[in-house]
This record gives structure tokens, C-alpha cells and sequence, in this order.
């Protein structure tokens, strides 16, 4: 969740209603386990005795950087001579925000986000994907370098120390992988020459290659991309603030590094694509992290749960310019009979 428009997995192979049941099932089923397990009235009373003020503070953080994450989207499709206003990219996060985390759509925010931008920008359609793929790759980047800052900033504390020097080293070799695909000549060359062409029998190699040729052309905006990464850094920190205000909310006391290390799995964890927005998942993770700390399993979830009304606000107006064009194409749409 560091990242608020992040990406999730896809189920393989499932129709929409299928896939609608299971997520639902699954939800339902680590919500029931975790009520099963401890007790509502105490989730409920943690709730009620939790400081509003500091959940409040928490949704106002996370609406300003979504406007910071707005003009990261900018600072990109500028770099590529693509202009738009901030108002209005800023209103599409907001509606991406929806479709991710309110309705149980198949498309993400990131799609809903690249099918208005192509609209608007028809003769744009691979710049339009690959400045939203971009904020993709350095959310990732941004996500490990929040990870290694909290364990640098918690070094000592081996509550907190979650993964060892394979983990690391496996990491570092990741990013290595997606800074070669994104940015080497040698590898765009094969890629042309002995992949892209594949897509040719399924009729995907020219919006394929559109795209990674949009996405490769980053390698020359090299000071667009260290703003983009600074912001992704700033805002990424921000998130993490207002999930340790949900936190304190109810008495959760740890240090700074604690809370960076908890964003930086989070936001890996919500990729998990089983369950509905993430729902259930989010709330086990609370619990299961903090009680490594000692935190009480009711006041964890109490935690998730606040952290988690904060998401559904910040939705809220995505889902009202959702509404509002609804309602607008329904007067729109021409009367029968």
C-alpha cells in the first residue's frame, strides 16, 4: 500500500463471476477466521475508544499524495512532450482508486487510468500505457528502497529484521533483470528481433512493441525519472505516516523503522489476488506482523480495520465522478417507446 495506484495479480483463467465468488470466499473466510479467533466486542471497542483526530489526519495524508502521485504521472508524460492538466490527472487517480479498491471490477486503476488517457490521447495510446507502466516500475523501486530504509533505521531490532542476505541478494537481482529489459539497447534489440515477433499469431506485436519502445525511450529522460523516483519516494513515505496514525489511533507505539519495513511488505503482500480488494489479507497482515512486537491481536486488527476505512474514504471521490458521469450518460442515453 505504499503505492496507492498499485497493481494487482490477475486469477488465471476464471470469468468474472467466478473469479467474483472466490475472491468473496476468501475474503470472507480469513475475516471469519480472524473474528473466530478473537474477540469483535474487543475489535469493536478498540474502534470506538481509538483517537478520530489521528484517523482523520491519516485520510488527509493519503488524499494529498494523491495529488504528489498525480504529478509524478505528469512530470512523465511531460518528459515525453505529452501535457496534461494536474486537475484532471489527479481526478483519474482518484477514479482509478475506485475501480481498484471499491468495486469488484476486473479492471484495475492502472487500466482505467490508461483506456481515459488513450481516449483523450488516441494518437498517444503506447505513451499513455507506458507512462502508467513507468509509475509501476518505480513504485517498485521505490517500494525496496522503503524496505531497506527500515531495516537500516530498525537495525538491532531482530523483531523487525524479515528477510536475511539471500532475500537481499535476490531483490537486487530482480531489479537488475527490470533495469536490463527496461533500459539496455543490447536487450531491446533481441526482444524485437526474437520475441516480439511472437505476438504476431495472437495480433499483439505492434501495440507490444509500441509500448516497450514508450517505456525503453525513459532511458534518455533521466532527470524526469529521478524526480519521478523522488516523489514515489516522498509520497510512498507519506502513506507509511498515515498507517502509523491508524496505528497509533489505538495505542500502537513503534519506531519509525518498524512502521517503513510494515508499508514496504504491505504493499508487496496486497499483489496477493484472491481476495476482494485485498480484503482479509490486509487485516491478517496487521495482525500477524505486530504481534511479532507484542501488540495484542484486537488491537491489530482494530488497526487494520481503521487503515482500512481511510482506503475506502479515499475512494469516495473517485467513486462520486464514477456516479456523476453515470448518472449524466443516463440522461444521455436516448428514450424508447
Amino acid at each position: 500500500m505504499a503505492d496507492g495506484g498499485r497493481r494487482r495479480l490477475r486469477l488465471p483463467h476464471l470469468p468474472r463471476p467466478a473469479r467474483l465468488v472466490v475472491q468473496l470466499a476468501v475474503s470472507g473466510g480469513i475475516l471469519a477466521f480472524l473474528l473466530v479467533r478473537l474477540d469483535p466486542a474487543k475489535v469493536a471497542d478498540q474502534i470506538r475508544d481509538s483517537k478520530p483526530g489521528y484517523v482523520v489526519a491519516a485520510l488527509a495524508i493519503l488524499l494529498a499524495s494523491t495529488g504528489a502521485m498525480a504529478w509524478r504521472w505528469q512530470l512523465l508524460l511531460a518528459s515525453k512532450g505529452i501535457h496534461e492538466p494536474l486537475g484532471w490527472l489527479t481526478k483519474l487517480y482518484f477514479v482509478g482508486y475506485a475501480a481498484s479498491h471499491v468495486l469488484p471490477t476486473s479492471v484495475g486503476g492502472d487500466a482505467v487510468r490508461i483506456l481515459d488517457h488513450a481516449r483523450r490521447r488516441p494518437d498517444a495510446k503506447a505513451e499513455a500505457a507506458a507512462a502508467v507502466l513507468m509509475e509501476r516500475v518505480l513504485g517498485v523501486a521505490g517500494t525496496v528502497l522503503l524496505l531497506l530504509l527500515g531495516l537500516a533505521l530498525a537495525f538491532g531490532d531482530e523483531r523487525a529484521q524479515v528477510i536475511g542476505p539471500v532475500e537481499a541478494a535476490l531483490i537486487a537481482a530482480a531489479a537488475m533483470v527490470v533495469v536490463l529489459l527496461l533500459f539496455s539497447p543490447r536487450v531491446e534489440s533481441w526482444l524485437r528481433r526474437r520475441l516480439f515477433p511472437l505476438g504476431r499469431r495472437i495480433g499483439v506485436e505492434r501495440p507490444l512493441a509500441g509500448v516497450y519502445a514508450a517505456l525503453h525511450g525513459y532511458r534518455d529522460r533521466r532527470a524526469a525519472l529521478a524526480a519521478a523516483l523522488g516523489l514515489t519516494l516522498a509520497t510512498q513515505l507519506a502513506r507509511t505516516a498515515s498507517i502509523w496514525l491508524c496505528c497509533a489511533a489505538v495505542g500502537i507505539d513503534e519506531s519509525a523503522g518498524v512502521y517503513i519495513v510494515f508499508a514496504a511488505l504491505l504493499s508487496l503482500v496486497m499483489v496477493v489476488p484472491f481476495t476482494l480488494n485485498g480484503l482479509g489479507v490486509r487485516e491478517a497482515f496487521f495482525v500477524g506482523y505486530f504481534g511479532r512486537f507484542g501488540v495484542a491481536d484486537d488491537t491489530a486488527l482494530a488497526a487494520g480495520l481503521l487503515f482500512y476505512a481511510t482506503i475506502l474514504a479515499e475512494s469516495i471521490p473517485g467513486g462520486m465522478v464514477l456516479l456523476w458521469h453515470s448518472v449524466l450518460g443516463a440522461f444521455a442515453r436516448p428514450r424508447t417507446g
